[in-house]
């Protein structure tokens, strides 16, 4: 069961999926650093404010016990849906939370209307690339291309 609206619901296993808020900032990129999302290019502070301007609702945080345990950035733009800042806490890995998570941004998008989800990851990252597929997704035959078009510089600490 989720339910966002509200302030959120519970959903198996003691995760509560809910909406990001800004108390929840210096957890989530705690986390973020932790589980090593975090790259010089980008300021993870820079990337919170950049999301809460942009469906703040499809920013999620998955909380037990009241710590942040795992997040998801997610994101449609009317033709795909996007999911960035998939975490979870590396003590509760193995607890499907990051695949509960997955749920919860397949079913938000599926309500607006979204046709498909995609994602990028890091092609050395063979275990991320194996979580994926146990829930259904591919390898899409395209290359990723990108241009930085306001440089972050070095993430803040």
């Amino acid at each position: 069961m989720t339910e966002l609206a509200g302030g959120g619901g519970a959903v198996g296993d003691g995760l509560r999926i809910r909406a990001f808020e800004v108390a929840d900032t210096e957890r989530v990129v705690a986390l973020w650093r932790s589980t090593g999302l975090v790259v010089p290019w980008n300021d993870p502070y820079r990337d919170i404010e950049r999301k809460l301007a942009v469906q703040p609702e499809l920013f999620l945080v998955g909380e037990s016990a009241g710590t942040v345990v795992a997040t998801a950035m997610v994101g449609y733009d009317g033709h795909r849906g996007w999911v960035n800042y998939l975490a979870v806490d590396a003590d509760r890995r193995g607890e499907r939370l990051g695949a509960l998570l997955m749920t919860e941004a397949e079913r938000l998008l599926t309500e607006r209307g979204c046709p498909k989800l995609n994602l990028q990851v890091r092609s050395t990252n063979e275990g991320v690339i194996e979580f994926y597929r146990r829930l259904g997704y591919q390898v899409d035959e395209a290359v990723s291309l990108g241009k930085r078009l306001i440089p972050d510089g070095p993430a803040r600490s």
